[in-house]
């Protein structure tokens, strides 16, 4: 059997040479890239098992926005490569925008050599699990709806049944991984429409030159790669329903064509001059603030009318805590069964971590969590230190740390939670933008 390819990347020589030595020692294959560019061509080339990528190069060697350009470009290319960020505290911030960016973890300067070790090999095994269960997920049957017992959840469902029947446009609101495309599906599912096709399409990473082909279709040598007919978007979700995933990240050409066939109810594939029609039911969704969006005019505001007879807004998982235990419970269930272990339980503290953290990721990651601590669990017991939620280890060891530890564990919290916006978290810690600023320069000295 093959050994695993890491690639590392990174900037500066010292650190790619001591990853490797430390990850080839580990028994790993290792590749090593210098800069964004040799990262993409390394990608294609080699197709790593899992990637760790420095956020900063020599064009731009503080803020790390080159390398999280670099993180949304591998993003369109690849949603199932583990790439874990390389970063220092101090930038916690960073890390928090990764992750939300799609990294799986982030591995903070100076590294521990232990850590380093047991967090590839969990992600390793996590992407091989993960793997495997989206090939038996293609013959398995969808779940019927959300797993709730709270009141928030209560409320957004009793909106959406009265809409399901409605057939009208329905536009999902909510942070990532609070279940906007499991909404969708749910809404399909209890329409009038629930016979016809679901057909679901991630804008974001549908590349810009592809845009028309992709939603309305192309014919025969349209363009060079066109060698047959295809159908588009619409057309295959003809009397059924049309899910326009990640809605805020089209181009403002893009949302003029889309309104244009939203309002018109026609379209012409590429290449043919033919107008076509489809009988389909608009459910879009969004992370993205469309209200804030609209005013700084990157979004049309006709097109966001268009979109939302009906808005719904799906609640984060930090304000459904009651949902928490049963959730857990329900995946720790599912993947006990998908991986044939012996039916295991959650430990009290393990129960009272996963209730105190503030899941970022949302559903989403409370999912993979539970995923991993299946797959991590030694006993017929889950353990807090399985969940691997350090946020959660430290929390409850807050009696024995310092006054620095517990100021920057506060910040770290308040950053984290407000996804690193600095004047949002400032204001949550009921200080100025600048003391913030202050506090942070003293803690990164």
């Amino acid at each position: 059997m093959s050994r695993p390819l890491i690639l590392v990347a990174d900037d500066h020589e010292d650190v790619r040479q001591s990853l490797a030595l430390l990850l080839r020692d580990g028994g790993y294959e290792v590749a090593t890239a210098v800069s964004p560019a040799e990262v993409l061509s390394s990608l294609r080339q080699l197709r790593p098992d899992l990637l760790l990528l420095d956020l900063n190069y020599q064009r731009d060697t503080t803020s790390g926005a080159e390398g999280l350009a670099l993180l949304r470009e591998i993003r369109t290319q690849s949603t199932e490569l583990p790439v874990v960020v390389i970063t220092g505290w101090a930038r916690v911030q960073l890390a928090v925008e990764a992750i939300q960016l799609g990294a799986a973890d982030f591995l903070e300067k100076p590294w521990d050599n232990a850590r380093v070790r047991a967090l590839i090999a969990s992600h390793l095994a996590l992407s091989a699990a993960r793997a495997e269960a989206h090939r038996r997920e293609q013959t398995a049957e969808p779940e019927d709806g959300p797993i709730f017992q709270s009141r928030a959840l209560e409320d957004v469902l009793s909106v959406a049944r009265r809409v399901a029947t409605a057939d009208v446009p329905v536009l999902l609101m909510g942070e990532s991984g609070t279940g906007k495309s499991m909404m969708a599906r749910w809404v399909h599912r209890h329409s009038s429409r629930r016979d016809g096709p679901f057909v679901a399409v991630n804008l974001g990473g549908l590349a810009e030159t592809l845009f028309e082909s992709e939603m309305f279709g192309h014919v025969k040598g349209a363009f060079t790669d066109a060698r047959s007919d295809r159908i588009g978007r619409f057309e295959g979700a003809n009397a059924g329903t049309l899910f326009l995933d990640e809605i805020a990240n089209i181009t403002p050409a893009q949302q003029m064509r889309l309104l244009q066939v939203l309002e018109e109810g026609r379209f012409e594939r590429v290449g043919e001059t033919l107008s076509r029609s489809a009988d389909v039911r608009i459910v879009a969704a969004t992370n993205a603030d469309l209200k804030h969006m609209i005013r700084e005019g990157r979004f049309r505001e006709d097109l966001y009318f268009r979109l939302n007879t009906v808005e719904i807004t799906m609640p984060p998982l930090r304000s459904r805590l009651d949902d928490i235990p049963l959730l857990a419970s329900h995946y720790l269930t599912r993947y006990t069964r998908e991986y044939a272990r012996q039916p295991l339980q959650l430990s009290d503290p393990a129960v009272r971590a996963l209730e105190a953290y503030n899941w970022p990721g949302n559903v989403r990651e409370l999912q993979h969590v539970m995923q991993r601590a299946v797959l991590l669990a030694k006993g017929d017991t889950v353990t807090v230190t399985d969940l691997r939620l350090d946020e959660i280890q430290t929390l409850e060891r807050l009696d024995n740390l310092t006054l620095e530890q517990a100021e920057r564990y506060v910040i770290r919290r308040a950053l984290e939670s407000c996804g690193g916006d600095v004047a949002t978290a400032a204001a949550k810690l009921d200080m100025s933008r600048s003391a913030l600023y202050r506090r942070l320069e003293k803690l990164r000295g």
